[in-house]
């Protein structure tokens, strides 16, 4: 299918065969029939990505700082990694679509396939043939309104929310600032909300536009607008001003101060210059509100992502019921877009689109995208997945052929992590072919397929599962889904590489370890050898590699402290959430556990944690110290925080150890010093936290025969001790860590090594 992408680094706008999306959970599959681009939102951030460096730094300086604090911390090579990853990018395109349902998820019973529904959200309300959108990011159309007329709906509902917002009752007096497309339908909806209305604009024609629409009066320049507010608001000026201007220039604010009445309320929805004017606002004690598109549930992932929707009695009007009120006012007639439509294109000609909101060198208003009535199978309300159309790629990034058959490697996930840090060096092991990379877009999918030479992409991943070409699969997605991935693909029979953690729950460990068991069985009676890691790759660092063998003069106990300034991650992230990402107990804490264990080799028995009482931004579950008992009797204490400055350094390791003392700092630098001589490790210029050592160990298994550094009741042992800690939190005591018994009675461990 087709779908239009913005290059990050460059600002160029393109459309690109992509596979279809799947259908996620609480979502419905739509085939677009329109969809409208918003030529305020979409115009800023064209603008911003076709600035060059030094223009995007001066625009986002917050971004500026984080680049520096990675830099400060894990070196300039690894910032320019990262930033360059972010930058190579696509960015899907638009927000207001509308279509017929082609596909619904499991439990979603209030649409079927076939409905015509209006869709919004970026990343979701694309401009492509087809959609994955969350159902409270969909609604229904009544059977008067056109496809084309409902494609509006999400910015309507943003005019209809800054409406709102500036609390309009019948005969108030409205000035709306801006006569582009989104203050042309607010011009309409508030004469249908009985108020007096006075359009402002720049341009001429959109004033007699708006004339036509309904407006009461409608200028042209400051001068006229005050003249007119004067005669049609009697003098006493507008109760509201709602801007929806877009203009980095500060002037419609200060006009808006002008026409409003004392104590008035100006709304602002609009890309415009906020630089209050002071004395205005004092001397008429003005009320100021930057609406948030449209409506309550926006950026909220639980109403987003999860389709739960707020109850009505509490939260009248969100961001879904806008959107239905502005298709009824359609339905009614009350309000017309038809007048507002100056361009019409087809999707394979979008970025001629773009080119002529970012030329200006016509006039336009509203400019639809019109989509091919390809008929797409439909799902069944059953189904979760849809089939995602596989695509040969022809990529100049792919490497040469290694001589011999190479380890064919899938990779399931396609975020930041995996294009920022993994795939660059997957991609230049020897002996390692990229196969197929699923994700559940299928930009993302189409992108670092292209971009790391990938043999083709899909975003069903059942395809990597089944290609006999594929040895092992590399599972990148968010921590609630690597347990369903991980059994699915041993099963399968491939090697499977998940990253941290390995499970997020009790129940999910229970499958694995069961699914592990019963293959280990299979295998040895036919005498094959599957490999499960999982990715904590500090132990495969240079310096935890050199610290132990400096440590090994001895075997007496040791006290391992690990210092970790983790930094602020927000509480509504998806690595927060404890049903997505499990919380960074057990999403990143686990790191340590491991280390911890690799140092010592022995495993945790007991646990106690004590957590700070945090406030505000800080949650109380990333400000703890852990400390850890071990089965020789050594003690391990972590420390671990999210109140810290991300300039400092993020991990300092200590041991020590009959007279000795080692350390690790940010893993940039070792030392060891025992008898009063010192041994050291240094990189100069950038951390080195093992990822590479780590997936040329797991290949190099694969290909040569061996056994994996960490046994599986290792990787059991490090995330039952997360769930414990979480346990000990809670209940304030110490918790003992206990490992299943069939680790035992099946023989495994040292003697198995990950093998299974």
């Amino acid at each position: 299918m087709k779908q239009t992408f913005q290059r990050a680094k460059t600002g160029e706008v393109e459309v690109k065969d992509v596979p279809v999306p799947l259908v996620l959970p609480g979502c419905l599959l739509v085939k677009n029939r329109s969809s409208v681009i918003s030529p305020g939102t979409e115009k800023q951030n064209m603008d911003f990505a076709r600035k060059g460096i030094i223009g995007k730094a001066l625009g986002r300086p917050d971004l500026v700082r984080k680049v520096v604090a990675v830099a400060q911390t894990e070196g300039l090579i690894e910032a320019y990694q990262q930033a360059s990853a972010r930058l190579d990018t696509l960015i899907p395109l638009g927000y207001s679509s509308a279509g017929s349902i082609t596909g619904i998820s499991k439990g979603v019973d209030e649409f079927k396939v076939g409905d015509p529904v209006a869709c919004a959200g970026v990343g979701h309300a694309s401009h492509a043939e087809i959609i994955s959108v969350p159902r409270t990011l969909c609604v229904p159309i009544p059977e008067s309104v056109s496809y084309e007329d409902a494609s509006f709906a999400a910015l309507g509902a943003v005019a209809l929310h800054a409406l709102r917002l500036a609390k309009l009752q019948l005969g108030d007096r409205v000035a709306i600032v801006g006569l582009g497309l989104l203050g042309l339908l607010g011009v309409q909806i508030a004469k249908a909300w009985g108020c007096r209305v006075l359009g402002v604009d720049v341009a001429a024609s959109k004033a007699d536009l708006a004339n036509r629409l309904g407006a009461d009066r409608a200028a042209v320049g400051k001068e006229a607008a005050l003249d007119a507010a004067q005669a049609l608001f009697d003098g006493a000026g507008a109760d509201a001003v709602v801007i929806f201007a877009s203009t980095a220039s500060n002037e419609p604010l200060e006009l808006a101060a002008e026409v409003a009445r004392a104590r008035g309320r100006i709304v602002v929805p609009g890309l415009v210059g906020l630089d209050v004017p002071r004395r205005a606002f004092f001397d008429k004690e003005l009320d100021l509100k930057v609406s948030r598109a449209w409506g309550p549930g926006l950026y909220d992932p639980e109403y987003e992502e999860k389709g739960r929707d707020y109850p009505l009695p509490f939260v009248r009007w969100t961001a879904g019921r806008n959107m239905g009120a502005f298709l009824q006012l359609l339905a009614e007639g009350r309000v017309k877009v038809q007048p507002l439509i100056t361009h019409r294109f087809p999707i394979e000609h979008a970025p001629g689109a773009y080119k002529l909101i970012s030329e200006g060198k016509e006039p336009y208003i509203g400019v639809l995208l019109t989509y091919p009535m390809v008929d797409h199978r439909p799902v069944s309300a059953a189904t979760i997945w849809l089939k995602g159309n596989r695509q040969t790629l022809d990529s100049d990034g792919r490497l040469p052929p290694v001589s011999g058959r190479p380890t064919g490697v899938g990779f399931i996930g396609a975020g930041n992590f995996a294009k920022g840090t993994l795939l660059p060096i997957i991609r230049r092991l020897k002996g390692v072919s990229l196969q197929g990379i699923a994700a559940a877009t299928g930009a993302g999918a189409r992108h670092n397929g292209d971009k790391f030479g990938f043999e083709y992409c899909t975003t069903d991943y059942h395809e990597l599962l089944n290609d006999p070409g594929i040895d092992a699969v590399y599972i990148t997605t968010r921590h609630n889904t690597h347990a369903q991935f991980a059994v699915e693909a041993l099963r399968a029979g491939k090697h499977v590489i998940v990253e941290k953690p390995l499970c997020i729950n009790e129940e999910q460990l229970k499958e694995i370890f069961a699914v592990y068991n019963e293959i280990n069985e299979k295998n040895r009676i036919k005498h094959k050898t599957q490999f499960l890691m999982v990715g904590f790759n500090r132990r495969f660092s240079p310096f935890a590699v050199a610290l132990k063998k400096w440590l090994g003069f001895t075997d007496l106990p040791l006290v391992i402290n690990i210092r970790v300034n983790a930094g602020l991650v927000p509480p509504e992230r998806w690595e927060q959430d404890p049903e997505v990402g499990g919380g960074r107990i057990v999403g990143e804490v686990c790191h340590f556990v491991d280390l911890i264990q690799y140092l010592i080799n022995a495993r945790p028995v007991q646990v106690y944690a004590k957590t700070m009482k945090a406030a505000g931004r800080y949650m109380s579950r990333d400000n703890l110290a852990i400390t850890l008992k071990m089965s020789d009797g050594s003690v391990g204490i972590i420390t671990y925080t999210a109140s810290g400055d991300k300039a400092f350094p993020r991990e300092r390791v200590e041991v020590f150890r009959g007279g000795a003392v080692g350390l690790i700092e940010d893993f940039k630098m070792s030392r060891f010093t025992y008898r009063g001589r010192t041994r050291r490790r240094r990189n100069l210029f950038s951390v080195d936290r093992g990822y590479r050592a780590e997936m040329k160990t797991f290949f190099s298994v694969i290909r040569n025969g061996g056994s994996l550094p960490a046994a599986f009741d290792e990787y059991v042992s490090t995330t039952l001790t997360t769930f414990s800690i979480i346990e000990s939190m809670q209940r304030g005591l110490p918790v003992e860590v206990q490992l299943p018994s069939t680790l035992v009675t099946k023989g495994l461990g040292v003697d198995a090594r990950g093998r299974l």
